[in-house]
């Protein structure tokens, strides 16, 4: 019940914070993407060198 309750919190808080910035939205977006491509990055290097 309270994982539920957490979760559509979680779900309109994200809503709201794309509504009321949008750029701000955008910007953390960006960032978690330049992340996962810098550990894909990794990864594939530490592999290679294996």
């Amino acid at each position: 019940m309270v994982r539920k309750i957490v979760m559509w919190a979680l779900i309109v808080f994200v809503v709201f914070y794309l509504l009321t910035d949008p750029n701000g939205a955008a910007t953390f977006v960006s960032h978690v993407f330049n992340g996962l491509k810098s550990a894909g990055k990794s990864l594939s290097t530490f592999v290679s060198h294996l």
